[in-house]
């Protein structure tokens, strides 16, 4: 099973960050919450700061813990552990997606959501 991170970062309108990945990428074209894989030896708050510095060039403050979900896709196992998390520094510059968006909890699914991260979009509509 392959170990993932995802973190929820919310901005000061309360808005909450999603990036789409890259066409050809695995998922290409489907919308998540930043992250990625946890390489061994780390921990998942290292993980995601790692993750997010190499991906966007932000730098990010863990603040909790907030659900986890694995999925069987055709080819793996996953497990998604997400975080919520705010920007410390930086402006978004974009590595690993096409583009991104700050939208509010109801608006998330309008997005095509990759299957992983719908459990916590489901979460958050309800919060």
């Amino acid at each position: 099973m392959i170990e993932v991170v995802a973190a929820i970062i919310r901005n000061d309108k309360n808005e909450i960050l999603i990036a789409k990945r890259k066409e050809d990428k695995s998922l290409g074209g489907f919308w998540e919450f930043p992250g990625g894989k946890i390489e061994k030896g780390e921990r998942d708050e290292e993980s995601l700061i790692r993750e997010l510095k190499e991906e966007m060039d932000i730098e990010i403050e863990v603040k909790s813990y907030f659900d986890e979900n694995i999925h069987d896709y055709t080819d793996k196992k996953i497990k998604l552990k997400a975080y919520e998390a705010i920007i410390k520094n930086g402006n978004i510059k974009l590595k690993d997606h096409s583009e991104y968006v700050w939208c509010k909890e109801y608006e998330l699914n309008k997005y095509k959501i990759a299957p992983a991260d719908v459990k916590f979009v489901e979460k958050l509509m309800n919060y």
